[in-house]
């Protein structure tokens, strides 16, 4: 049994929480957090669990072998590099912080320690998500062309941060982890702060990357419509990932497939003879498997400390997220 704390019980605290308790080989010892509701929430709903409100009572505790980072993205560095150097393996939440250089130092201190740096993104533990990934690597669609994913809704507002930094880390890490964590060559953004003076509520970002892909993110807390869709489009075949559909996965045959013409003197291969075929074939859905990501990110979490498994969402796959976005500010 792993001996766990939680720092912070927020919006998505609960979450990790339920599934750290849900857990068999974790034993949650300890939730810090300063709101006092917040702490009567755990008190009542998990009274065996101890709560304060003192992050020494982490940090000291020779019995805590891992903790959870679910606070404010401002203070992911500090509590992570604290809880690093009291020994202890780490998950943070995304994004694991501010500046790819802060992430460098969570890397190097994790390493020297040899301790478990983990972020959590979570959707790449969505067996949908990776069930796109086996298509890429298959190559069943082809070469890749350009990725595009929508990710919007009316609210929730944040004040800590702005839309891109709150929704695009799941894409861009969806993207990295389906194109094996590339380095873009080119990152532009776009972004206007409606509501909170210096705050982006809608965000479009392109991305290009070598081998001539190209992606583009649309995040924002200002949409009539809650959507959260990504489309890849392939030179054989496209597939688009819904993540709050029934059917989470959509592949369709399509596309424009490049053919010999007749030319002149018989000639197929002068480049000027070629003619284009639209190609409109089968619809396929999968029939893929549920399992909640964040049961599975946390028993990967669990998997990487006891068994030394190579961690997927290490502070290097964090760096390039992070990096990512920090081009796009």
């Amino acid at each position: 049994m792993l001996n766990i704390a939680q720092i912070g019980i927020g919006y998505w605290g609960p979450n990790l929480l339920r599934n750290l308790v849900a857990n068999k080989n974790c034993d949650v010892k300890l939730v810090i957090e300063l709101d006092e509701k917040r702490q009567d929430f755990v008190k009542e709903t998990y009274p065996g669990i101890s709560v304060s409100s003192q992050l020494k009572d982490v940090v000291e505790n020779k019995d805590i072998d891992a903790v959870i980072i679910a606070t404010p993205v401002a203070s992911h560095f500090d509590l992570a590099i604290k809880c690093l150097n009291s020994g202890k393996h780490i998950l943070v939440e995304k994004p694991m912080a501010t500046t790819s250089d802060d992430v460098c130092q969570i890397a190097k201190l994790s390493t020297d320690k040899k301790l478990v740096a983990m972020v959590g993104h979570t959707f790449l533990f969505n067996s949908a998500v990776r069930y796109v990934k086996t298509l890429i690597d298959s190559g069943e669609l082809g070469d890749i062309r350009y990725i595009y994913s929508q990710r919007l809704n009316l609210g929730r507002i944040r004040t800590d941060v702005d839309a891109l930094w709150n929704l695009a880390p799941h894409d861009v890490s969806i993207i990295q982890y389906w194109l094996n964590d590339p380095e873009p060559t080119i990152v532009n953004r776009c972004g206007i702060d409606f509501v909170q003076k210096g705050i982006d509520d809608v965000v479009f970002m392109n991305i290009e990357y070598p081998n001539n892909i190209m992606a583009n993110i649309h995040v924002s807390w200002l949409d009539p419509h809650k959507i959260r869709r990504m489309t890849v489009v392939g030179s054989k075949k496209m597939v688009v990932y819904d993540d709050i559909a029934e059917n989470k996965i959509t592949i369709y045959d399509k596309g424009i497939d490049r053919m010999a013409h007749l030319g002149n003197h018989m000639d197929f291969d002068d480049p000027s003879t070629f003619t284009f075929r639209h190609r409109s074939g089968e619809v396929t859905i999968p029939n893929i498997k549920w399992i909640e990501p964040l049961k599975t990110e946390i028993e990967h979490f669990v998997d990487c400390i006891k068994n030394d498994t190579p961690c997927l969402t290490n502070a290097s796959h964090a760096n390039k997220v992070v990096k990512i976005l920090e081009m796009g500010s």
